[in-house]
């Protein structure tokens, strides 16, 4: 099963990333972080007024790279920020990339107190013809027992 598991996933700070490397600890797969051709700014306020007006836009960034043999996956991770109670541009522009259609989607996400808000509903918006699987939320990078939590999740969605 671990080779039609696809974890993909945005992170600025490393929280998403680390989430990332959990669940590929717990249900193997491949890793493809999504990389910006123009890297947000260093300072947070000013990634936080870059991305609230990328988002208010609906502007979606220039990737790095792109991901090829998407087929060959059949559950795909897909790891956000909370950014301004949604996606970061970089994960909406990803998913706009791609057909989704007969994949199955699993979100995650972290946040600085907003939750999972409209972040799962955001992905479903861009990937229609997808099933989506009840997604995790974590605050910050987890606690101490994050990797109990992320465990307890993919035990709960089957995975």
């Amino acid at each position: 099963m671990a080779e039609s598991i696809l974890i993909v996933y945005f992170s600025r700070s490393g929280n998403t990333r680390k989430i990332a490397h959990l669940i590929q600890q717990e249900v193997g797969g491949t890793l493809h972080e999504i990389q910006v051709a123009a890297p947000y700014p260093a300072a947070y306020n000013a990634v936080v007024e870059q991305a609230k007006q990328e988002i208010q836009a609906g502007y979606k960034p220039t990737l790095r790279a792109t991901l090829d043999h998407l087929e060959a996956y059949d559950t795909i991770f897909v790891g956000s920020p909370n950014w301004w109670s949604t996606i970061a541009p970089p994960v909406a522009a990803f998913l706009a990339e791609h057909d989704w259609s007969g994949k199955t989607i699993v979100p995650f996400c972290t946040h600085g107190g907003g939750g999972l808000d409209r972040v799962a509903q955001d992905m479903a918006k861009l990937c229609p013809r997808a099933t989506f699987l009840s997604s995790f939320a974590v605050y910050g990078s987890g606690t101490g027992n994050v990797q109990a939590e992320v465990a307890a999740w993919l035990r709960k969605i089957g995975l």
